[in-house]
């Protein structure tokens, strides 16, 4: 179903309120200077990309300057680093972490570039009191090859977590969908046709997970490659479903899921204006 943003009244809600947010804004020594510290709810306390680097000149995100490592403080103060190969950085403003295999500790979701391949998304964790890799997917195959991660969830309804995240955003976006296995991000699903990233801009919130429709499944929103319709898809069943899409009428600029409202959404619009979305 597609309803344009007149018609999409019955999901509407005007009233800006309180959102959690995944990152805030902490000055760490040796931090990324555009980035945000993460912060943990299992072993790790927080984590940061570190250690600023003009070695990528992508400036994908709006300057040359990326991260050469991560660190991350545990939740008995120690601190640990892992330090990428003068080859590679992390082209990202923010870990993201989560427990993705529900194990009791939290892994780092980031984007890892490198010169000769692009991008690949990476998961770190710590093992035997070390910071690791623990699996990736393969990369874009290309330099200057981004993708950005939107988030994790059971996306196809099967009790286990995937990975979602838009492979080139800027040039005809691939969804992509991986589930960890072994020391691999694998994929299991993919859908051509979307955007979560405004190139040249630090704001990596675009697109979200939340269960739109209240059937206990985590759908994937994105918007379109104009970002002037917002998708809402399922992979319930294993099968690609668009629930429904909204017409905004103009490009949106960033998506905050309000979670006072828990089913809700606040999007800043290119005209300057706010619509609310409130899934019943």
């Amino acid at each position: 179903m597609h309803f344009s943003i007149a018609i999409a009244l019955a999901f509407l809600l005007f009233q800006q309120s309180a959102w959690a947010m995944e990152v805030e804004v902490a000055p760490v020594r040796d931090m990324l200077p555009d980035g945000n510290v993460a912060e943990g709810r299992q072993d790790i306390r927080k984590a940061w990309l570190s250690a600023p680097t003009t070695r990528y000149t992508h400036g994908v995100l709006g300057d040359n300057i990326e991260a050469g490592a991560i660190a991350v403080e545990l939740q008995n103060g120690e601190r640990l680093t892992f330090t990428l190969p003068t080859e590679s950085v992390f082209e990202d403003r923010y870990p993201r972490l989560r427990d993705i295999d529900s194990d009791g500790r939290d892994e780092i979701i980031v984007v890892k570039s490198s010169n000769s391949q692009g991008a690949a998304l990476v998961i770190l964790g710590v093992r035997d009191n070390q910071l690791k890799i623990l699996a990736e997917t393969k990369p874009i195959g290309k330099p200057f090859r981004w993708l950005n991660p939107i988030d994790m969830g059971d996306f196809d309804g099967d009790g286990k977590n995937e990975l979602a995240y838009v492979e080139t955003p800027h040039i005809g976006g691939t969804l992509r969908v991986v589930k960890w296995q072994d020391d691999q991000l694998v994929e299991v699903h993919s859908a051509f046709g979307f955007s979560n990233h405004v190139i040249g801009t630090v704001d990596l919130q675009l697109s979200t997970v939340l269960d739109a429709n209240g059937d206990g499944i985590d759908d994937l929103i994105i918007p379109n490659t104009l970002r002037t319709v917002l998708h809402i898809i399922t992979f319930k069943g294993g099968e690609y479903t668009e629930l429904f899409s909204i017409d905004l009428g103009e490009p949106m600029t960033r998506l905050k899921t309000d979670y006072a409202f828990m089913r809700a959404l606040i999007i800043d619009l290119a005209s300057g204006n706010t619509a609310g979305i409130r899934f019943k």
